[in-house]
């Protein structure tokens, strides 16, 4: 009778057992990592009973974690992945909407500009038209330094974002090594901690959604790696992230694993989960079009500035500049960022704006060889852009800038990151506040005389000697040679002859030059007047010239005469308002060598569209990885997840086993209870 008692117990027990295990996994149902865990039974040792063998009752042999690796594997993959692609889409949405948005972005406040200057121009004389474009110009340049903020507020927030990841993946590996540790020393004396296995599984799963990582078991050890191979985890050690300020930008936070002895910038390298994602953005999306949007913000501002600069105001004088100026000396300054561990003697390093047509948005790494000679490459690419001196003159023009040391000589090894245009948009300021400023008008203005007599017409002349306006010399040289060089007249002679000769004069009535036309046709002609200063002395040796060009149609009259003058003030001329008017689509922006480039709007729309287009991506991606996930989810918990109609179903099993085990002890009891009734 005992050993039929003895069987009964085994077997109540066991099923008592299968009713803990079930109850714990039901009661873990929405337990984050939690494996299912089975029961395995094994029969107790048979008993010889004449020629056969009696079994004695079952035991319980394991409490087994249902799991499996590889599944375990592709579901942090999916996780790393989906991450990464969550972050990134979370960072370019808003950028593509700040950017093309008709409200927020620039193409709005661009069209809205150059209406107010067509506006303008057809009203040269209306102070109201001129404020109005003034109150447009005004708006334009917040519009790019608003865009900027919040780029560069977006680049702030991504520094934030790392160091705070940085210290949740630390904290996350620290749990991994202990977890290894705790299951090391459990394992090796009381089985399997199954509790234990699941959370390190768990504090793996939470840091591939941080960062992509791969991971290696080893003697019962989680180990994990990097995808570029460097180990956050190693038993019950760790190396730990730190974010510093980048070497070459101390704007930009780098990723910096710290080995204990040794430290690496894995910024570059590292990928996968919320970091790689958030890495990425910066790098393929935020720098690139901070870059794009100061270079179309500094054709703006040159372009418009050079060209009003060679009209005529209300007031008669030369055009004053509407934005403020691109090359001002903090504005070079900021171009280029010195790296860290520089000769502390050397001096800093100016960037000059040369040819805003020619500008990329390529940042540069220049590279002192010694204290003249230096090497310069683009980024982030490495491409070699070619080697030159600081004492060239005049300086080399690269990519449309210039280099100048401002202090002490470089030293061999100092090295500066240069960023041409990054900072143009947020800089970017309208200066002009006097609306009668505006240079609307051509500068020379050509008129015909009283008497004239034939059918000669003259087109208005187009000056060709331009002002520069970074040139404070040159600039003052060629107004000043514009007002006291003119006016001049042009004398026809005798129409009887083929070609018809014409002479030039001064305002002081001596002729400086002359040419002939061919009467009937339109003729382009180049005429050259020496420079004078206000005492009529010739300017510069050899004596400098103002050039400009007309046409000449009809057939002038003997005697007949044009006078070309600088234009007088309130003219009613728009000519030079015009020309502005035309760069909204001339190519002003990624000029080549065979003068084709895009113009300022297309430039701002290929930037809307890049980033337009990295979104529409990310948003297909996210897509893909997230439904990757899901079904890694799916088929994990397929294995490992509780299925609460499946416990049920063991529940009432393991029920019906306990009343079966008790019913073999009652009967047991039964049967004893007769047999000794019976003695």
């Amino acid at each position: 009778m005992a050993s039929l008692i003895n069987i009964g117990l085994s077997g109540a027990s066991a099923a008592q057992s299968g009713m803990h295990t079930t109850g714990n996994n039901i009661a873990n149902v929405d337990t984050a990592g939690y494996s299912r865990q089975q029961n395995i039974q094994n029969s107790k040792s048979s008993i010889r009973e004449g020629q056969v063998f009696i079994g004695t009752g079952t035991t319980l042999a394991d409490v087994r974690r249902v799991y499996n690796n590889f599944l375990e594997n592709q579901l942090r993959t999916t996780n790393s992945l989906s991450s990464e692609a969550n972050a990134f889409l979370d960072q370019v949405s808003p950028t593509d909407k700040l950017l093309s948005d008709k409200d927020t972005g620039i193409t709005g406040a661009l069209q809205s500009f150059f209406t107010a200057l067509q506006s303008a121009g057809a009203k040269p004389t209306e102070d109201a038209s001129r404020q109005l474009l003034l109150t447009s110009a005004q708006a334009l340049s917040k519009r790019f330094n608003t865009i900027a903020a919040q780029l560069n507020q977006q680049n702030t927030n991504i520094n934030g974002n790392l160091s705070s990841m940085a210290t949740q993946v630390n904290n996350l590996t620290a749990t991994i090594a202990n977890y290894n540790d705790q299951i090391s020393r459990v394992s090796s004396l009381q089985g399997s901690p199954n509790d234990l296995l699941d959370k390190r599984n768990e504090a793996v799963r939470q840091l591939s959604n941080l960062v992509g990582v791969d991971v290696v078991e080893r003697e019962g050890n989680l180990d994990v790696y990097l995808k570029n191979g460097q180990s956050l985890v190693l038993g019950k050690t760790t190396n730990t992230l730190e974010t510093v300020n980048s070497p070459t930008d101390p704007t930009r936070s780098n990723l910096v694993l710290n080995r204990g002895t040794t430290k690496i910038d894995i910024t570059n390298s590292v990928s996968g989960g919320e970091i790689g994602g958030l890495i990425t953005y910066r790098n393929d999306v935020l720098e690139p079009a901070l870059n794009e949007l100061g270079r179309v913000a500094l054709v703006v501002a040159d372009r418009i500035n050079s060209q009003l600069a060679q009209g005529i105001d209300k007031n008669g004088d030369f055009g004053a500049t509407l934005f403020n100026d691109i090359n001002n000396a903090t504005m070079m300054a900021q171009r280029s960022i010195a790296k860290a561990g520089n000769n502390a003697a050397t001096g800093s390093l100016n960037v000059n704006i040369k040819d805003t047509g020619k500008l990329t948005t390529s940042d540069y790494q220049v590279t002192f060889t010694d204290d003249n000679n230096y090497t310069v490459t683009r980024l982030p690419g490495g491409t070699a852009v070619g080697s030159y001196k600081l004492d060239e003159t005049p300086p080399p023009v690269i990519d449309g800038f210039t280099l100048e040391m401002n202090g002490g000589l470089p030293s061999k090894g100092d090295s500066f990151k240069i960023t041409p245009t990054r900072g143009a948009a947020g800089s970017l300021d309208t200066v002009l506040t006097d609306p009668k400023r505006i240079a609307l008008a051509a500068p020379l203005t050509g008129t015909s005389g009283a008497g004239n007599q034939g059918t000669g017409i003259i087109g208005q002349p187009n000056l060709t000697s331009m002002i520069d306006i970074y040139d404070s010399a040159q600039r003052t040289e060629l107004q000043n040679g514009l007002k006291y060089s003119t006016p001049v007249k042009l004398v026809f002679g005798d129409e009887s002859t083929n070609p018809q000769t014409y002479k030039i004069h001064n305002a002081q009535g001596d002729e400086i030059g002359s040419g002939t036309i061919i009467p009937g046709q339109e003729n382009k002609l180049q005429i050259n007047v020496p420079m004078v200063d206000a005492s009529g002395n010739p300017v510069g040796t050899p004596q400098k010239n103002i050039t400009f060009e007309m046409t000449v149609a009809g057939s002038p009259k003997q005697g007949d005469n044009y006078t070309v003058g600088m234009t007088g003030a309130g003219s009613a001329d728009n000519r030079n308002g015009q020309a502005v008017i035309d760069l909204q689509t001339k190519a002003t922006v990624d000029v080549g060598p065979n003068g084709k480039g895009i113009s300022l709007t297309d430039a701002y729309g290929k930037l809307v569209e890049n980033v337009g287009g990295k979104a529409a991506q990310a948003k297909l991606d996210t897509e893909a990885t997230g439904a990757l996930q899901k079904s890694a989810v799916a088929a994990s918990a397929s294995v490992s997840g509780v299925d609460l109609d499946e416990e049920t179903g063991n529940l009432i099993k393991f029920q019906q086993y306990y009343t079966a085990s008790s019913q073999i002890i009652k009967i047991a009891q039964e049967i004893f209870t007769t047999l000794i009734n019976s003695l």
